[in-house]
């Protein structure tokens, strides 16, 4: 993803700092044993040194992945159909210890996203955004302010994630008191991603010939589903939407059937 950031009108740097952080489930950790060598002089490397997780010092497992859990180290590929997560993390970059004489009041967060066929903007709601009122209204030197959002992406190509900051901040005279009235200060963050297709469907109808006469018309469906993305994915469950007046019986065998696992390019 790509950030491009606005300033409001005021001058000077921000009191407040935002970062975007997305959620994501963590994966199995993989591993690749070393092999085994018998160059002498010390310069045999043991084969489990490359493990994450290595059981014993006779460990030959050749199993990839571990017990341990990995969070992704990039931003990952969005897909069409998944729910987009993520945390807005607004920091007071104020020093507690520091002579900055200047407190932070009503910071608000709003989000709104832009898709292709949403140019105008999506509102966004933030969970908790009607909760903590008191922490909205005074975010103390040090302090974070979180809010999560999610939200179903449902047309592929690219989109813009904007976060818009806006809080009073007050200057504080020697005795403690509000040395001036406070300004409004607002800031503006964009993010960009793609959000692409995971599964390719191919169809294909064909009618049904039927010897009775006066039976409803009947057709066969074929579905072709495809990987078309870069990790293995799991299908639990293939169905047909039926429109009203439509009927529809599966021919793909029983609902209990073991889920099947597509690899890339599958």
């Amino acid at each position: 993803s790509h950030t491009r950031a606005r300033s409001g009108t005021a001058s000077g740097p921000h009191s407040l700092s935002l970062k975007v952080l997305r959620l994501s489930r963590p994966s199995l950790a993989t591993q690749t044993p070393l092999p085994q060598t018998n160059f002498g002089d010390g310069l045999d490397i043991h084969p489990t040194a490359s493990l994450a997780h290595p059981k014993g010092e006779n460990d030959s497992t050749t199993f990839p992945l571990t017990p341990l859990l990995t969070l992704p180290s990039a931003f990952g590929a969005a897909y069409v159909g998944e729910t987009f997560t993520c945390t807005l993390c607004v920091n007071n970059e104020l020093s507690p210890d520091s002579n900055q004489r200047k407190s932070v009041s009503g910071v608000k967060i709003t989000a709104e996203l832009q898709t292709p066929s949403r140019q105008e903007g999506i509102s966004l709601n933030l969970e908790n955004a009607a909760e903590a009122d008191q922490d909205e209204e005074n975010l103390k030197p040090g302090a974070t302010l979180q809010r999560t959002l999610r939200h179903e992406l449902k047309d592929e190509g690219p989109h813009v994630l904007a976060v818009t900051v806006s809080y009073t901040e007050t200057l504080i005279g020697s005795d403690g008191s509000a040395a001036s009235a406070g300004r409004a200060r607002t800031f503006r963050k964009l993010y960009q991603f793609v959000s692409q297709q995971l599964l390719a469907v191919r169809s294909k109808v064909t009618e049904r010939k039927i010897r009775e006469k006066n039976s409803p018309r009947q057709w066969v469906l074929e579905a072709q589903l495809e990987n078309v993305g870069d990790a293995s994915v799991v299908l639990e469950r293939v169905w047909l939407k039926e429109r009203e007046g439509i009927l529809s019986t599966g021919v793909n065998g029983t609902k209990d059937r073991e889920a099947t696992v597509l690899k890339p390019q599958d």
